[in-house]
């Protein structure tokens, strides 16, 4: 069986699973808390260490179930990597309650999400967006009292630009408070703007790390929506017709086609190798999973195959399949 590698989170020292389990549609909404241990025992047998989550999942639920479930499996605390992300909120339109990053905010949300957990402290915290209307000073003092107090060892950022972690890691860096060290953006071989560029600096600057989210660009990548939006997936949720007209787009579906050609040469799915792709990238710490089955998952890691396999000549060629008009 092909050995799960584990990589640095940027120039931090903590190591991470070179892919990742995460909760994002599937826990509460596809996955009850048996369903939950099933997939999260799969992931840990095939050596997967880090789980991501956030307190908007599924309204609260989400970690709520990933909690449980792991309180069930048994797992000891120093085995696993866990994180959760704040910003939406989950309580309506309360004023200092949704969409803020402020320090009221944060530090009320880190304890909810912990109870829901059930734990004492996550790994990461992410700042889920940014908040223009909240002083990143304000934001970055929050996050290092969180990560002094031990609620969470690690703070970063999800889909922030380049110039606003900058400022972050600045304004940390003169007021000698903990600096964030991980983005989490979207990446996949039809989405790759920020990783690739607006971030490049950022690596070598900072020592930034990446924990990347969608890898099959919700779906697509993985083939099954060439025919149409096959029952039970996750486009056909209700909320997710947006959903529908990108997995159904034809173009886009004609790279899918010629992917699956190079996946049958490497004796892999068209999945295992476009998740493969990501983690190529030297800069990835890790790729982030998702799945609404124990198959699914033990599919996906069947990347760690595809990734052995993976030259530089065939990333050349599935880069051009997708940068193609």
């Amino acid at each position: 069986m092909t050995q799960m590698p584990y990589n640095r989170l940027g120039r931090c020292g903590l190591q991470v699973s070179a892919l990742s389990f995460g909760s994002w549609v599937t826990f509460g909404e596809q996955m009850d808390v048996g369903l939950a241990k099933d997939c999260l025992e799969i992931a840990r047998a095939g050596g997967v260490n880090f789980f991501d989550n956030a307190e908007v999942y599924a309204g609260g639920a989400s970690e709520q179930i990933m909690g449980r479930a792991i309180a069930e499996l048994g797992w000891e605390r120093h085995s696993y990597v866990v994180s959760t992300k704040l910003f939406w909120g989950i309580h309506g339109d309360v004023p200092n309650m949704s969409n803020t990053l402020n320090r009221k905010y944060l530090l009320q949300g880190i304890d909810r999400s912990l109870e829901r957990f059930g734990l004492d402290f996550v790994d990461l915290l992410y700042c889920h967006r940014p908040d223009p209307n909240t002083p990143i000073e304000e934001t970055v003092w929050a996050m290092s009292d969180i990560v002094s107090s031990g609620k969470a060892l690690y703070w970063g950022t999800s889909e922030w630009s380049a110039d606003e972690i900058r400022a972050a890691w600045e304004i940390a860096e003169r007021h000698h408070l903990h600096k964030p060290v991980v983005e989490q953006p979207q990446y996949n071989l039809f989405e790759t703007r920020k990783v690739e560029q607006e971030y490049a600096r950022l690596y070598e600057d900072i020592g930034l790390g990446l924990t990347t989210w969608s890898p099959l660009a919700s779906g697509l990548l993985s083939g099954k929506y060439i025919d149409g939006v096959p029952d039970g997936s996750r486009a056909s949720l209700p909320g997710y017709e947006w959903l529908r007209e990108l997995l159904t787009d034809e173009s886009q579906n004609q790279k899918v086609r010629e992917l699956m050609v190079i996946a049958d040469r490497l004796e892999v799915s068209v999945a295992q190798l476009t998740i493969a792709w990501c983690a190529k990238n030297p800069n990835v710490s890790t790729v982030i999973l998702g799945a609404s089955s124990a198959a699914q998952v033990e599919e996906n890691l069947g990347a760690l195959v595809a990734l052995e396999r993976l030259s530089d000549d065939v990333v050349s060629e599935m880069n051009a399949i997708a940068k193609r008009r």
